[in-house]
């Protein structure tokens, strides 16, 4: 557990966070780079806050942060679905949480998928969604080259290339999928400044060839 991130634990129950650090936090070791322990404490922090701030119950915004990418094991396409099983199907969870509870968790944790078409089902939906979105335009290149190859095999740089502004286009790009639901200063500055650099080839050029570089260096 990075204790940099545990200041922000200290408003949940004290049971909820050892079970979920010692049960849960450890699964995203498995995952891909974009989705290991410190992504899921990032949205941890950062769904706290919000749930604070909103005056709603953090130990359901903690626990909704905890399992909203658990899912993975089982696979990319559906993990926002399969995260909300996995939390569901926890009957330890069963000592802090009511039957209608684990049901808002559930579909808040269904609901967090970026490329989702709907609006989140409940203000924890929402704050999961943001908090999974929190934006640091950096970390957002990084992750989009350590995506790409890690399920590209076999590819020369500048497909690895054409792939990565595709994706930026389509996520972030003015007309892209992704969709800010709370209104957080924040996350629309660095939106604002991945946009303006797709637009801007040679500097997209220049960002991914230097990340690439990082990342494939032995």
């Amino acid at each position: 557990m990075n204790n940099i991130h545990i200041p922000c634990l200290q408003p949940c129950n004290p049971g909820l966070v050892a079970y979920i650090c010692t049960e849960i936090i450890p699964r995203y070791a498995h995952f891909d780079k974009a989705h290991q322990e410190d992504h899921a404490w990032k949205v941890i922090a950062g769904s706290i806050e919000l749930a604070l701030k909103y005056e709603i119950d953090v130990d359901m915004a903690f626990t909704i942060a905890a399992y909203h990418d658990t899912g993975l094991t089982l696979g990319r396409e559906l993990h926002h679905i399969h995260s909300g099983e996995i939390l569901k199907a926890d009957s330890n969870i069963n000592h802090w949480f009511t039957a209608e509870q684990i049901a808002i968790m559930t579909e808040a944790i269904e609901d967090h998928r970026a490329s989702n078409k709907h609006e989140p089902r409940s203000i924890y939906g929402k704050i999961v969604a943001e908090a999974d979105r929190i934006i640091d335009s950096d970390i957002t290149l990084r992750r989009t080259v350590q995506y790409g190859l890690k399920h590209l095999d076999n590819t020369d740089v500048e497909e690895h290339y054409v792939r990565f502004k595709k994706h930026l286009v389509e996520k972030y790009g003015d007309y892209g999928y992704l969709k800010l639901w709370l209104s957080l200063p924040s996350n629309e500055t660095e939106l604002a400044k991945i946009r303006a650099l797709i637009k801007q080839e040679d500097a997209l050029r220049a960002n991914f060839m230097k990340i690439y570089s990082e990342e494939t260096k032995e």
